[in-house]
């Protein structure tokens, strides 16, 4: 007969953090310090000075020992008498990752794996007074070595990216270990929740909520687990939008599952950012005192796939509007984990919304993202399409590393089910594909096949049970369910990553040769900008061939592709300073070319996430915003060329064909003129166009022939609405930019102030191209790298980073101006 313990409204819900100060050793080292939990080791070493800047010069390898060592971190913590009434759980999470956990001496756990919430039940074992808690790390590399060693067939790690040999064995982020854009440091640490509960019988697991929405109402279904300690009766409660449900329930000892249900008529729905707002509703659950709150945005979200008159198609249909998705992938926000704040991502998403994003990818290779991440994307209106935590290397599926991963997506799916902002869950990046690419996997590539298949069937019938309402995707790239070819080149189904342009170093006109119905990887790198490479070089190292950079490289032979594609479009630059500001330049004018073709496509293509936001250290990469969040050139570009309605140029054959896209929430009207303008400023109209631009295709507008351009002059677009108000510009050269014998233009700035904040207006004697303002200041410009023609003046207005209230001064102290004809 099972032990029955009722409902004890004496024992409150009662919590102990148990984060803050830790004393931190190294006992192989002799080392004794302080660490503050949450955090990292490198960080405890930084501020005690014991190692230097990770991300200056080439000091990767001088702090390698630190994760080649064990690491013991213990604290003690007082618990008042009354606490050791009723049940005790001590929950870990973002324990990275493998270690053992003492609580007053006793070993009460080992974790393994960085992505589980670790509860551990300590009922009984903790005192009234003071308590330590000790947490022993091990060397991840030796493990993981060990059990490679012991796997019954050679699985191969992506050892082109990792410094660290077959980290697909360890459940750890896999770019700690260095990445073609990241520094190897393998961060050691907590990084989540580090508390001590006290129920009086039952703690919450989780909370999660279907969406059914018919006739104007939506039906939510909310589905609670809790882990009671015995068979009894708890209180859960559910208060959402004026409504209250729920009670007292009976629950059995161990895992429980109660499904309330309720309607909200009329509700707001929530949208993704361009569309439409973000209205959240609260949803508070009480279990006997435990109150969670979650943000809930009411949408309908389904993602099609079909059979269509080319293949299939594949997109995203939002309260039954299928919308384009734009945006980017995104990579853990730092390598040295406590940097990871809230604002510093906060201001990472903030400048994606503001470049007009509504989706990003969660990449593989990195980590799920803590709670407020989501909760960010869920208020500012951008989509997550989330991979699972694997990435380029085929994994080991034995029963052991199966069950882990099985409490680990079931976990993860269970927390974040809840967000709007959740759009798909995908198996993983590029693990498929990866199956080509090593010797051990190419030799027996149907053993490694069915080794993958345990593991994709897994990940698919866990979102099955546990999300019926999101699709799960196998893979990125993927061409569908149980389809494991090529997923790279095949462009009528699936998702696509097309990497040709930057690996195989083809021109950028090759975007075109392709026509993706979802592009979800693709890139082209820059360096990243001069104000960031002076904090990690010395004046010596900045040359492309430098050791240090060369350092910051981390894709073999990027900086001498940077350089190689250079020379195609410009003339080489006459110095250090130029060849940075061109390189992102080109980098923006790559990713231009591919969305814009690829978008004028649509329907068939309905989405394009470039390869890739943000950066994770200092480094020169496919991002475009450079390490510390400042807007690099490509997401000033990005701004533009994702901007909801845009008219673009695409060469075919002797012609130029215009055509406008509407991706907004509403048809539009606008008037587009078209004109040639030569090198001497000079413009030529060629047509004026009263356009009404609907929602479901793009729509050519016009040819030119290419004959009628010439060798000296370039295509201006130019966009307004009815009122006459300019909505947006583009522009279009038939030629290579080292063809055109540029004016040697003089630029000048001139800035004001006014209620709105800091103003700058630039004008040019000449025709100049990819003008831009820079500034040291946190923040950037509503608009940069512009055309100026002469007589044209353009107002960029500036603005500040969230808590920066620069002077008008400190802008004109720090702003310098750049454009092509400066760089030779």
């Amino acid at each position: 007969m099972a032990d029955v313990h009722p409902r004890t409204a004496a024992i409150d819900y009662k919590t102990i953090d148990l984060g803050g100060r830790f004393t931190l050793t190294a006992p192989e080292r002799g080392w004794r310090g302080d660490i503050h939990l949450p955090g990292d080791v490198h960080t405890a070493l930084l501020e005690a000075g014991e190692i230097p800047d990770p991300y200056f010069g080439q000091n990767e390898d001088a702090v390698a020992w630190v994760y080649k060592t064990p690491w013991t971190v213990e604290r003690a913590f007082d618990v008042p008498a009354d606490m050791a009434d009723g049940f005790l759980t001590l929950t870990l999470s973002e324990v990275d990752c493998l270690a053992t956990v003492l609580l007053n001496g006793e070993a009460i756990a080992e974790t393994q794996n960085q992505f589980i919430r670790y509860d551990i039940d300590v009922t009984g074992k903790v005192r009234p007074g003071e308590n330590t808690l000790t947490i022993a790390f091990a060397a991840v590399p030796e493990v993981a070595q060990a059990r490679a060693d012991a796997h019954a067939f050679a699985i191969p790690y992506a050892a082109m990216n990792q410094k660290v040999a077959h980290l697909n064995f360890v459940r750890k982020t896999a770019c700690h270990a260095g990445w073609d854009w990241g520094i190897c440091l393998m961060p050691i640490g907590v990084y989540g929740r580090m508390e001590l509960r006290r129920v009086a019988l039952a703690h919450t697991e989780s909370v999660q909520v279907d969406q059914h929405h018919e006739h104007g109402a939506a039906a939510l279904e909310i589905k609670t687990r809790v882990h009671a300690f015995s068979d009894g009766e708890i209180t859960l409660i559910h208060t959402f939008d004026g409504q209250e449900i729920g009670g007292s329930v009976a629950v059995k000892k161990g895992e429980n599952l109660f499904t309330h249900m309720l309607v909200v008529h009329d509700p707001e729905l929530w949208w993704p950012s361009g569309q439409g707002g973000q209205p959240l509703y609260d949803l508070r659950t009480d279990v006997d005192g435990e109150v969670t709150v979650r943000k809930i945005g009411l949408r309908k979200l389904e993602w099609v796939v079909e059979p269509d008159a080319i293949d299939h198609s594949f997109k995203c249909r939002i309260n039954g509007r299928d919308i384009t998705m734009m945006g980017a992938n995104w990579i853990p926000a730092d390598a040295i984990p406590s940097r990871i704040t809230p604002e510093t991502v906060r201001d990472l998403l903030e400048s994606a919304k503001a470049a007009n994003y509504n989706m990003l990818r969660v990449w593989g290779g990195g980590q799920y993202e803590p709670d407020w991440f989501y909760d960010l994307c869920d208020e500012l209106g951008l989509l997550v399409w989330q991979d699972f935590m694997f990435s380029c290397m085929p994994y080991p599926s034995d029963r052991a590393f199966l069950a882990d991963v099985a409490t680990e997506i079931t976990q993860q799916v269970r927390r974040l089910s809840h967000h709007a902002s959740i759009a798909l869950w995908c198996g993983d990046n590029e693990v498929i594909g990866s199956l080509n690419w090593y010797p051990e996997t190419r030799a027996n590539r149907d053993r490694h096949l069915a080794n993958y298949d345990r593991m994709s069937k897994l990940l698919s019938d866990i979102v099955a049970d546990e999300d019926p309402q999101r699709r799960f995707w196998p893979s990125s790239p993927s061409l569908g369910y149980m389809d494991f070819a090529d997923g790279w080149h095949v462009d009528t189904r699936g998702d696509m990553h097309f990497w040709d342009v930057w690996h195989s170093a083809k021109p950028f006109e090759h975007y075109r040769t392709v026509q993706p119905r979802f592009a979800s990887e693709f890139g082209f790198q820059s360096f990243t900008s001069m104000n960031v490479i002076e904090t990690f070089t010395e004046p010596g190292d900045r040359n492309p061939s430098s050791p240090v950079m060369e350092t910051h490289q981390r894709n073999d032979g990027g900086n001498a592709r940077i350089l190689e594609t250079m020379c195609r479009y410009f003339r080489f630059p006459k110095g250090f300073e130029e060849m940075v500001f061109l390189s992102q330049v080109q980098q923006g004018l790559a990713i231009k070319t591919a969305i814009e073709f690829w978008r004028s496509t649509k329907p068939r293509c309905m989405g394009t996430l470039y390869w890739q936001i943000n950066d994770i250290w200092p480094v020169a990469s496919w991002s475009s915003l450079d390490y510390g969040g400042q807007w690099k050139l490509l997401h000033y570009l990005a701004k533009r060329f994702f901007a909801p309605i845009t008219i673009v140029a695409v060469p075919e054959g002797g012609e130029i064909v215009i055509k406008g896209m509407n991706d907004g929430p509403a048809a539009a009207d606008i008037i587009l003129d078209v004109s040639l303008v030569g090198m001497d400023g000079q413009a030529k109209p060629l047509h004026r166009l009263d356009i009404s631009l609907g929602l479901e295709s793009a729509s050519e507008l016009v040819r030119v022939p290419l004959e009628t351009v010439g060798e000296d002059r370039f295509v201006l677009l130019e966009w307004r609405d009815r009122d006459g108000n300019l909505i947006g510009t583009n522009d279009f050269f038939p030629r290579a930019y080292k063809y055109y014998n540029l004016p040697a233009a003089q630029v000048s700035a001139a800035w004001h102030s006014d209620d709105t904040g800091h103003h700058l207006t630039l004008q040019s004697d000449a025709c100049a191209f990819f003008v831009t303002a820079h500034s040291d200041c946190a923040g950037y410009f509503s608009d940069n790298c512009v055309a100026l023609l002469p007589g044209r003046g353009v107002t960029l207005s500036f603005i500040p980073r969230k808590g920066a209230a620069p002077s008008l001064d400190d802008l004109q102290n720090s702003l310098r101006i750049s454009h092509l004809a400066q760089t030779y």
